[in-house]
């Protein structure tokens, strides 16, 4: 339940407004990554749910999947665990914060790499963020639809943003498995 004041009538929420509510936040979790990753010149770039906006009509998403220079995220985690809860996993990082319900995810599989230095800056709910391509962004979703160790609501979400990216642009269809493209577009032929 939020308890902040409602907007004036008349008024509009801007988008970082809006991730900041939803997320819970007391403070601004998202900004202060985006912050300390300028502030220590780290390259990197968005890739999960928050790409996809950045190509598709917005929808929620309290996860920052990133990629970052490979040989800079000791160092960032170090920096980060001084402020924040860090939880190491096979293939990413998590880090969250008390005060809020966003997570942060930082993807340390070596496929992710090229897509930082073919990524553009674009806004996304408000935050002007490095994202990556959405070719490199479509690919990152296939690997994970095709990852069979995932929790099944985590493959849903990951169909549904290949559906999102491949409404937007249809060129992208044929970048799909033949598996994927099955599933997804059964009365096609594929």
């Amino acid at each position: 339940m939020c308890h902040e004041k409602p907007l004036p009538e008349g008024n509009r929420m801007t988008g970082k407004e809006f991730m900041k509510r939803v997320a819970n936040g007391k403070d601004d979790f998202l900004q202060a990554i985006l912050d300390l990753l300028k502030k220590e010149k780290i390259p990197f770039c968005a890739i999960g749910g928050l790409a996809v906006n950045a190509y598709a009509e917005p929808v929620v998403s309290l996860d920052l999947d990133l990629v970052m220079v490979a040989e800079e995220i000791d160092p960032f985690v170090r920096l980060l665990r001084e402020k924040y809860s860090v939880t190491p996993y096979s293939n990413s990082i998590n880090v969250t914060e008390a005060t809020s319900d966003l997570r942060l995810q930082i993807q340390t599989d070596p496929r992710y790499q090229p897509f930082i230095r073919r990524a553009a800056v674009k806004t996304v709910l408000g935050y002007k963020i490095p994202v990556a391509r959405i070719e490199d962004v479509l690919q990152g979703k296939i690997w994970a639809a095709m990852d069979k160790t995932r929790r099944p609501s985590k493959r849903q979400k990951d169909l549904s943003d290949i559906l999102r990216l491949t409404e937007m642009e249809s060129d992208l269809v044929s970048l799909l498995p033949r598996e994927l493209k099955k599933e997804l577009f059964p009365d096609r032929a594929v």
